[in-house]
C-alpha cells in the first residue's frame, strides 16, 4: 500500500470519527416546555418559574408552550410525538402521567414510554367545605353525611379530574353517600363553593388558600400523609382518621421516548438544583406548591406509585370517560 493511499484512508477515518469528537454540548437552541393546561393554572405558573432559571443556566430560552385540550392528552400526544433530542419536554399534572389512560378507552400516546426527568412540586389536596356547612372538621363531615345520606354535594373540575376522584376516595373510605357535581374546572367549583351552591370540594390547597384566608371557605383537612408548611393549621389525612386519603397535584418533568439519558440526567440536574435556590422554593410556597427535585428513577417510582393509587379509585367508582 503506497504512502498515498495510506494517508487517504487515515483522514477519512479522522474524517468518519470526527462528529463524536466535536459534538456540541446540549443545549444549542431553545428549549420547549409543552404545558397540557391552559395559562394560569398551578402547572403553568409553576413550571414557568422553574424555565426562567433553566434558561439562565443553559444560556438559551426556555418557552412554555400550553396545549390544552382532553384532559391532558392533547398537550401529551404532542409532547410525545417530538423528536427526542432534548428540545421538547412535558411539564404534567397527574392526568395524563398515571391517571387518564384508566379513564379514556384508548389514548394517542404510551404514559408508559415517556423519560421521567424529576417532579418539580406538590400541591396536597384539601377537604374544602363551604362557610356554613353545619360541620367543622372532617369528622363532623363525616358524621352529618351518614345522618343525611344523598344529601351532601361535592364540586368537582369535571368528570374524572383528580378532585371527583379524591371525593369518590373519601367516601370509599368513609362509608358515605355523597352527590357530584361536575364543573368545567376549578375556578367554577370555587365559586360555587363560596356562594354556598355546593358543600365540599377537594382540591389543589394552592387554588383554595387566599379564600380560605379570607374566610370565605373553611379546611376540614388535608388529604397528604403530613401537613403542609403553607396551612400548618390544617390536620393531615391520619389526623382526621383517614391515613389512605392521599391525594395531590403534582407537576412532573418528562422527555419524549428515546431522549438520550445524558440529556435526561443534565436536566434533572439542573432542574434539582434550581428547585433550592430560596427564590423559587419562596416563589412555590406562595403558590402552595412543595418544591421536590427527586432523580429520575424516584421520579418513576413515584409516577408508578400513584398510577396504582388512582386506578384502584376509577375501578372502584367504574369511572370511565369516553
Amino acid at each position: 500500500m503506497t504512502c498515498t493511499v495510506r494517508a487517504f484512508l487515515a483522514l477519512l477515518l479522522m474524517l468518519a470519527a470526527a462528529p463524536s469528537f466535536a459534538q456540541a454540548p446540549w443545549p444549542q437552541k431553545q428549549v420547549r416546555v409543552v404545558v397540557p393546561f391552559p395559562a394560569g393554572g398551578s402547572a403553568d405558573t409553576l413550571c414557568r418559574i422553574v424555565a426562567d432559571k433553566l434558561s439562565s443556566v443553559w444560556n438559551q430560552p426556555v418557552i412554555v408552550d400550553n396545549r390544552a385540550g382532553a384532559g391532558g392528552n392533547v398537550g401529551a400526544e404532542i409532547a410525545f410525538r417530538a423528536e427526542p433530542d432534548g428540545y421538547t419536554l412535558l411539564c404534567s399534572p397527574p392526568g395524563p402521567l398515571s391517571i387518564n389512560h384508566n379513564l379514556y378507552k384508548t389514548l394517542p400516546y404510551d404514559w408508559t414510554k415517556f423519560a421521567p426527568i424529576t417532579v418539580l412540586a406538590v400541591v396536597p389536596n384539601v377537604i374544602t367545605a363551604r362557610k356554613d356547612l353545619p360541620a367543622n372538621t372532617a369528622q363532623e363531615l363525616i358524621a352529618y353525611a351518614k345522618a343525611n345520606p344523598g344529601k351532601v354535594t361535592y364540586a368537582s373540575q369535571g368528570n374524572g379530574s383528580t378532585s371527583h376522584l379524591s371525593a369518590q376516595m373519601l367516601a370509599t373510605m368513609a362509608g358515605i353517600e355523597m352527590v357530584h357535581v361536575p364543573y368545567k374546572g376549578e375556578g367554577p367549583a370555587l365559586i360555587d363553593i363560596i356562594a354556598g351552591r355546593v358543600d365540599i370540594f377537594i382540591g389543589n390547597l394552592s387554588a383554595a388558600l387566599r379564600f380560605e384566608q379570607a374566610k370565605r371557605v373553611k379546611f376540614l383537612g388535608l388529604a397528604s400523609k403530613t401537613r403542609s408548611p403553607v396551612a400548618p393549621d390544617v390536620p393531615d389525612a391520619t389526623e382526621i382518621g383517614l391515613p389512605g386519603l392521599i391525594a395531590s397535584a403534582w407537576f412532573a418533568l418528562v422527555a419524549p421516548p428515546g431522549t438520550p439519558e445524558a440529556i435526561v440526567q443534565k436536566i434533572n440536574t439542573d432542574a434539582a438544583a434550581a428547585l433550592k435556590l430560596p427564590e423559587v422554593r419562596a416563589k412555590f410556597l406562595e403558590q402552595g406548591a412543595e418544591p421536590q427535585g427527586q432523580s429520575t428513577a424516584a421520579t418513576a417510582a413515584f409516577i408508578k406509585e400513584e398510577e396504582a393509587r388512582w386506578r384502584a379509585v376509577i375501578k372502584s367508582a367504574n369511572v370511565t370517560l369516553e
